[in-house]
C-alpha cells in the first residue's frame, strides 16, 4: 500500500482495539491450530518461543505454553517489550502479522536475527493467489493490511535469507532457519 494511504498509528491501533479474538473461543482456536498443529510436529517441550504481534490477547502463546513451550510475547501496540527482542529462540510465530509490516524486509531480517540456528518460523497470512480477484478481494480490503504475499514471494524470502520453506497447508509457511540447533 502506497506511504501515503496508509493509517496513522492511533487510527490502525482503534481498529485492532474492535477485534474480537478470544483467547478461550473454540473457532478462534481452531484457526490458529491451522499453524499450531504443523509447527508443533517440528518441535520439543520446553523449546522457547515468541509470538511477533501477539496482539491484546495472545490466545496462540496460550496454546503454544499448553502444549509445553515457553512463551514471549511481542507486540508493538499491546505487549512492546524490548527485552523481547534482545534474545534468540528456538521458534516465532507470526499469525495475521505481516500482512501488517510496513518495511517487512526489515521486519524479516529482525526475525531472522531472533531464530537461534534451526530454529523455526510460522507465519500465517492469507495468501494472494489471484490477480483477477484483488480489486474485490477481503483481505486487500482491511485497510491495516499494507502487504500481500504469494506462496512464490516467501520463497524469495526464505532464499533471500537462507531459510528452508514448507507450506504445509493454505495460508501457512514454516520457514526453517539454517543451521543446528544445539541441545537444552
Amino acid at each position: 500500500m502506497a506511504q501515503a494511504c496508509r493509517l496513522s498509528a492511533s487510527e490502525e491501533r482503534a481498529i485492532y482495539d474492535f477485534h474480537e479474538n478470544e483467547t478461550e473461543d473454540p473457532g478462534y482456536r481452531k484457526f490458529l491450530s491451522k499453524l499450531t498443529e504443523p509447527l508443533l510436529e517440528s518441535l520439543e517441550p520446553g523449546m522457547a518461543g515468541l509470538d511477533f504481534g501477539c496482539g491484546p490477547g495472545p490466545a496462540l502463546a496460550g496454546m503454544l505454553t499448553e502444549a509445553g513451550m515457553a512463551m514471549s510475547l511481542y507486540d508493538p501496540f499491546f505487549h512492546d517489550s524490548a527485552q523481547a527482542l534482545e534474545r534468540e529462540y528456538d521458534f516465532l510465530t507470526c499469525t495475521e502479522v505481516v500482512e501488517h509490516l510496513h518495511q517487512p524486509a526489515q521486519v524479516f531480517r529482525q526475525m531472522d536475527g531472533l531464530l537461534k540456528p534451526g530454529g523455526w518460523l510460522g507465519v500465517m497470512t492469507c495468501f494472494q493467489t489471484d490477480d483477477a480477484r484483488f480489486a474485490n478481494w477481503h483481505y486487500r480490503r482491511d485497510p491495516t493490511h499494507v502487504v500481500f504475499y504469494r506462496e512464490h514471494t516467501l520463497a524469495v524470502i526464505a532464499d533471500q535469507l537462507g531459510w528452508e520453506l514448507v507450506v504445509p497447508r493454505k495460508d501457512v509457511a514454516l520457514f526453517r532457519k539454517a543451521g543446528t540447533r544445539k541441545a537444552h
